[in-house]
């Protein structure tokens, strides 16, 4: 039975895909820290169920404690490790730098350091559209330059793109980057916009929009997302000498107007 230790497992990605993989029949391990970040017992929630499950296993800890993510090394035979644990959001991440830099590029080098003590060989961890930055060019691909980047939390993304690359070359792990863009869907973060917005008009309180609206973005369904990261373990377990950066996404930017249209649209059906 293949196993998957899942980084931030209790989160809105991260335990999406452990139902997932638990109806696969596969065995799951998740550690999480049930951080602040937002209301714990949403992560709570989400995981209460898989709980019950017997190929399910879950370690309160952070990553950033190198004696734990060894403890769960040592405890368990893990045939890949799915690395979605980190702080998000551009905004928070000016305000708070030191911690992004802790949470996001030391927490990953212990997961890489204990990868390569225990000869794990195959990563599939998330990145984020937002080392494109302030890039023009459209669509963006995944070859483009991205070393201008505007936020603390996008430059710890492009760190962890380096720097999972230098274990790949020097310790053969196989290694998927994913890009992703903004994900939505069931168990989405309550502090992202399409959550936000549809609580703002359940409760018939007004949206705070910035600018004109015109602003666009990419979002991606939460079930798309867990596709491609299932397919990316896959293509990791198969082949050999992996290293590649993927854009798990569309080119179909949504404008804010639109989007709080769309929303309003749903919720009226709904009703």
């Amino acid at each position: 039975m293949t196993t998957y230790f899942i980084t931030g497992g209790a989160g809105f990605i991260g335990s999406t895909l452990s139902e997932k993989l638990l109806k696969k029949e596969y065995k799951v391990i998740v550690i999480d820290n049930f951080c602040d970040f937002y209301n714990p017992k949403i992560k709570e929630n989400n995981i209460k169920d898989l709980e019950k499950h017997e190929n399910f296993k879950i370690y309160r800890a952070d990553i950033r404690d190198r004696q734990a993510i060894k403890k769960i090394f040592d405890e368990n035979k893990i045939d890949i490790v799915m690395h979605l644990a980190a702080m998000a959001g551009v905004r928070p991440s000016i305000e708070n730098p030191i911690l992004y830099q802790e949470v996001n590029c030391m927490g990953t080098q212990n997961i890489l350091e204990e990868m390569k003590s225990h000869g794990v060989k195959n990563l599939v961890m998330a990145s984020s559209s937002s080392v494109y930055g302030n890039c023009k060019e459209v669509p963006f691909k995944e070859n483009m330059i991205v070393d201008f980047a505007i936020s603390p939390y996008a430059a710890t993304k492009k760190a962890n793109e380096v720097m999972t690359h230098v274990y790949h070359k020097l310790f053969d792990i196989n290694v998927m980057m994913l890009r992703f863009f903004t994900v939505y869907g069931p168990k989405q973060r309550p502090d992202l916009a399409i959550n936000k917005f549809t609580r703002l008009m359940l409760n018939n309180e007004e949206i705070p929009m910035f600018g004109d609206g015109t602003t666009s973005r990419d979002y991606t369904y939460i079930d798309d997302i867990v596709d491609g990261i299932i397919k990316s373990c896959n293509y990791c377990i198969e082949n050999k000498n992996v290293y590649e950066i993927i854009n798990l996404g569309n080119s179909s930017p949504i404008s804010l107007k639109e989007m709080i249209n769309k929303i309003g649209q749903a919720l009226r059906y709904r009703t």
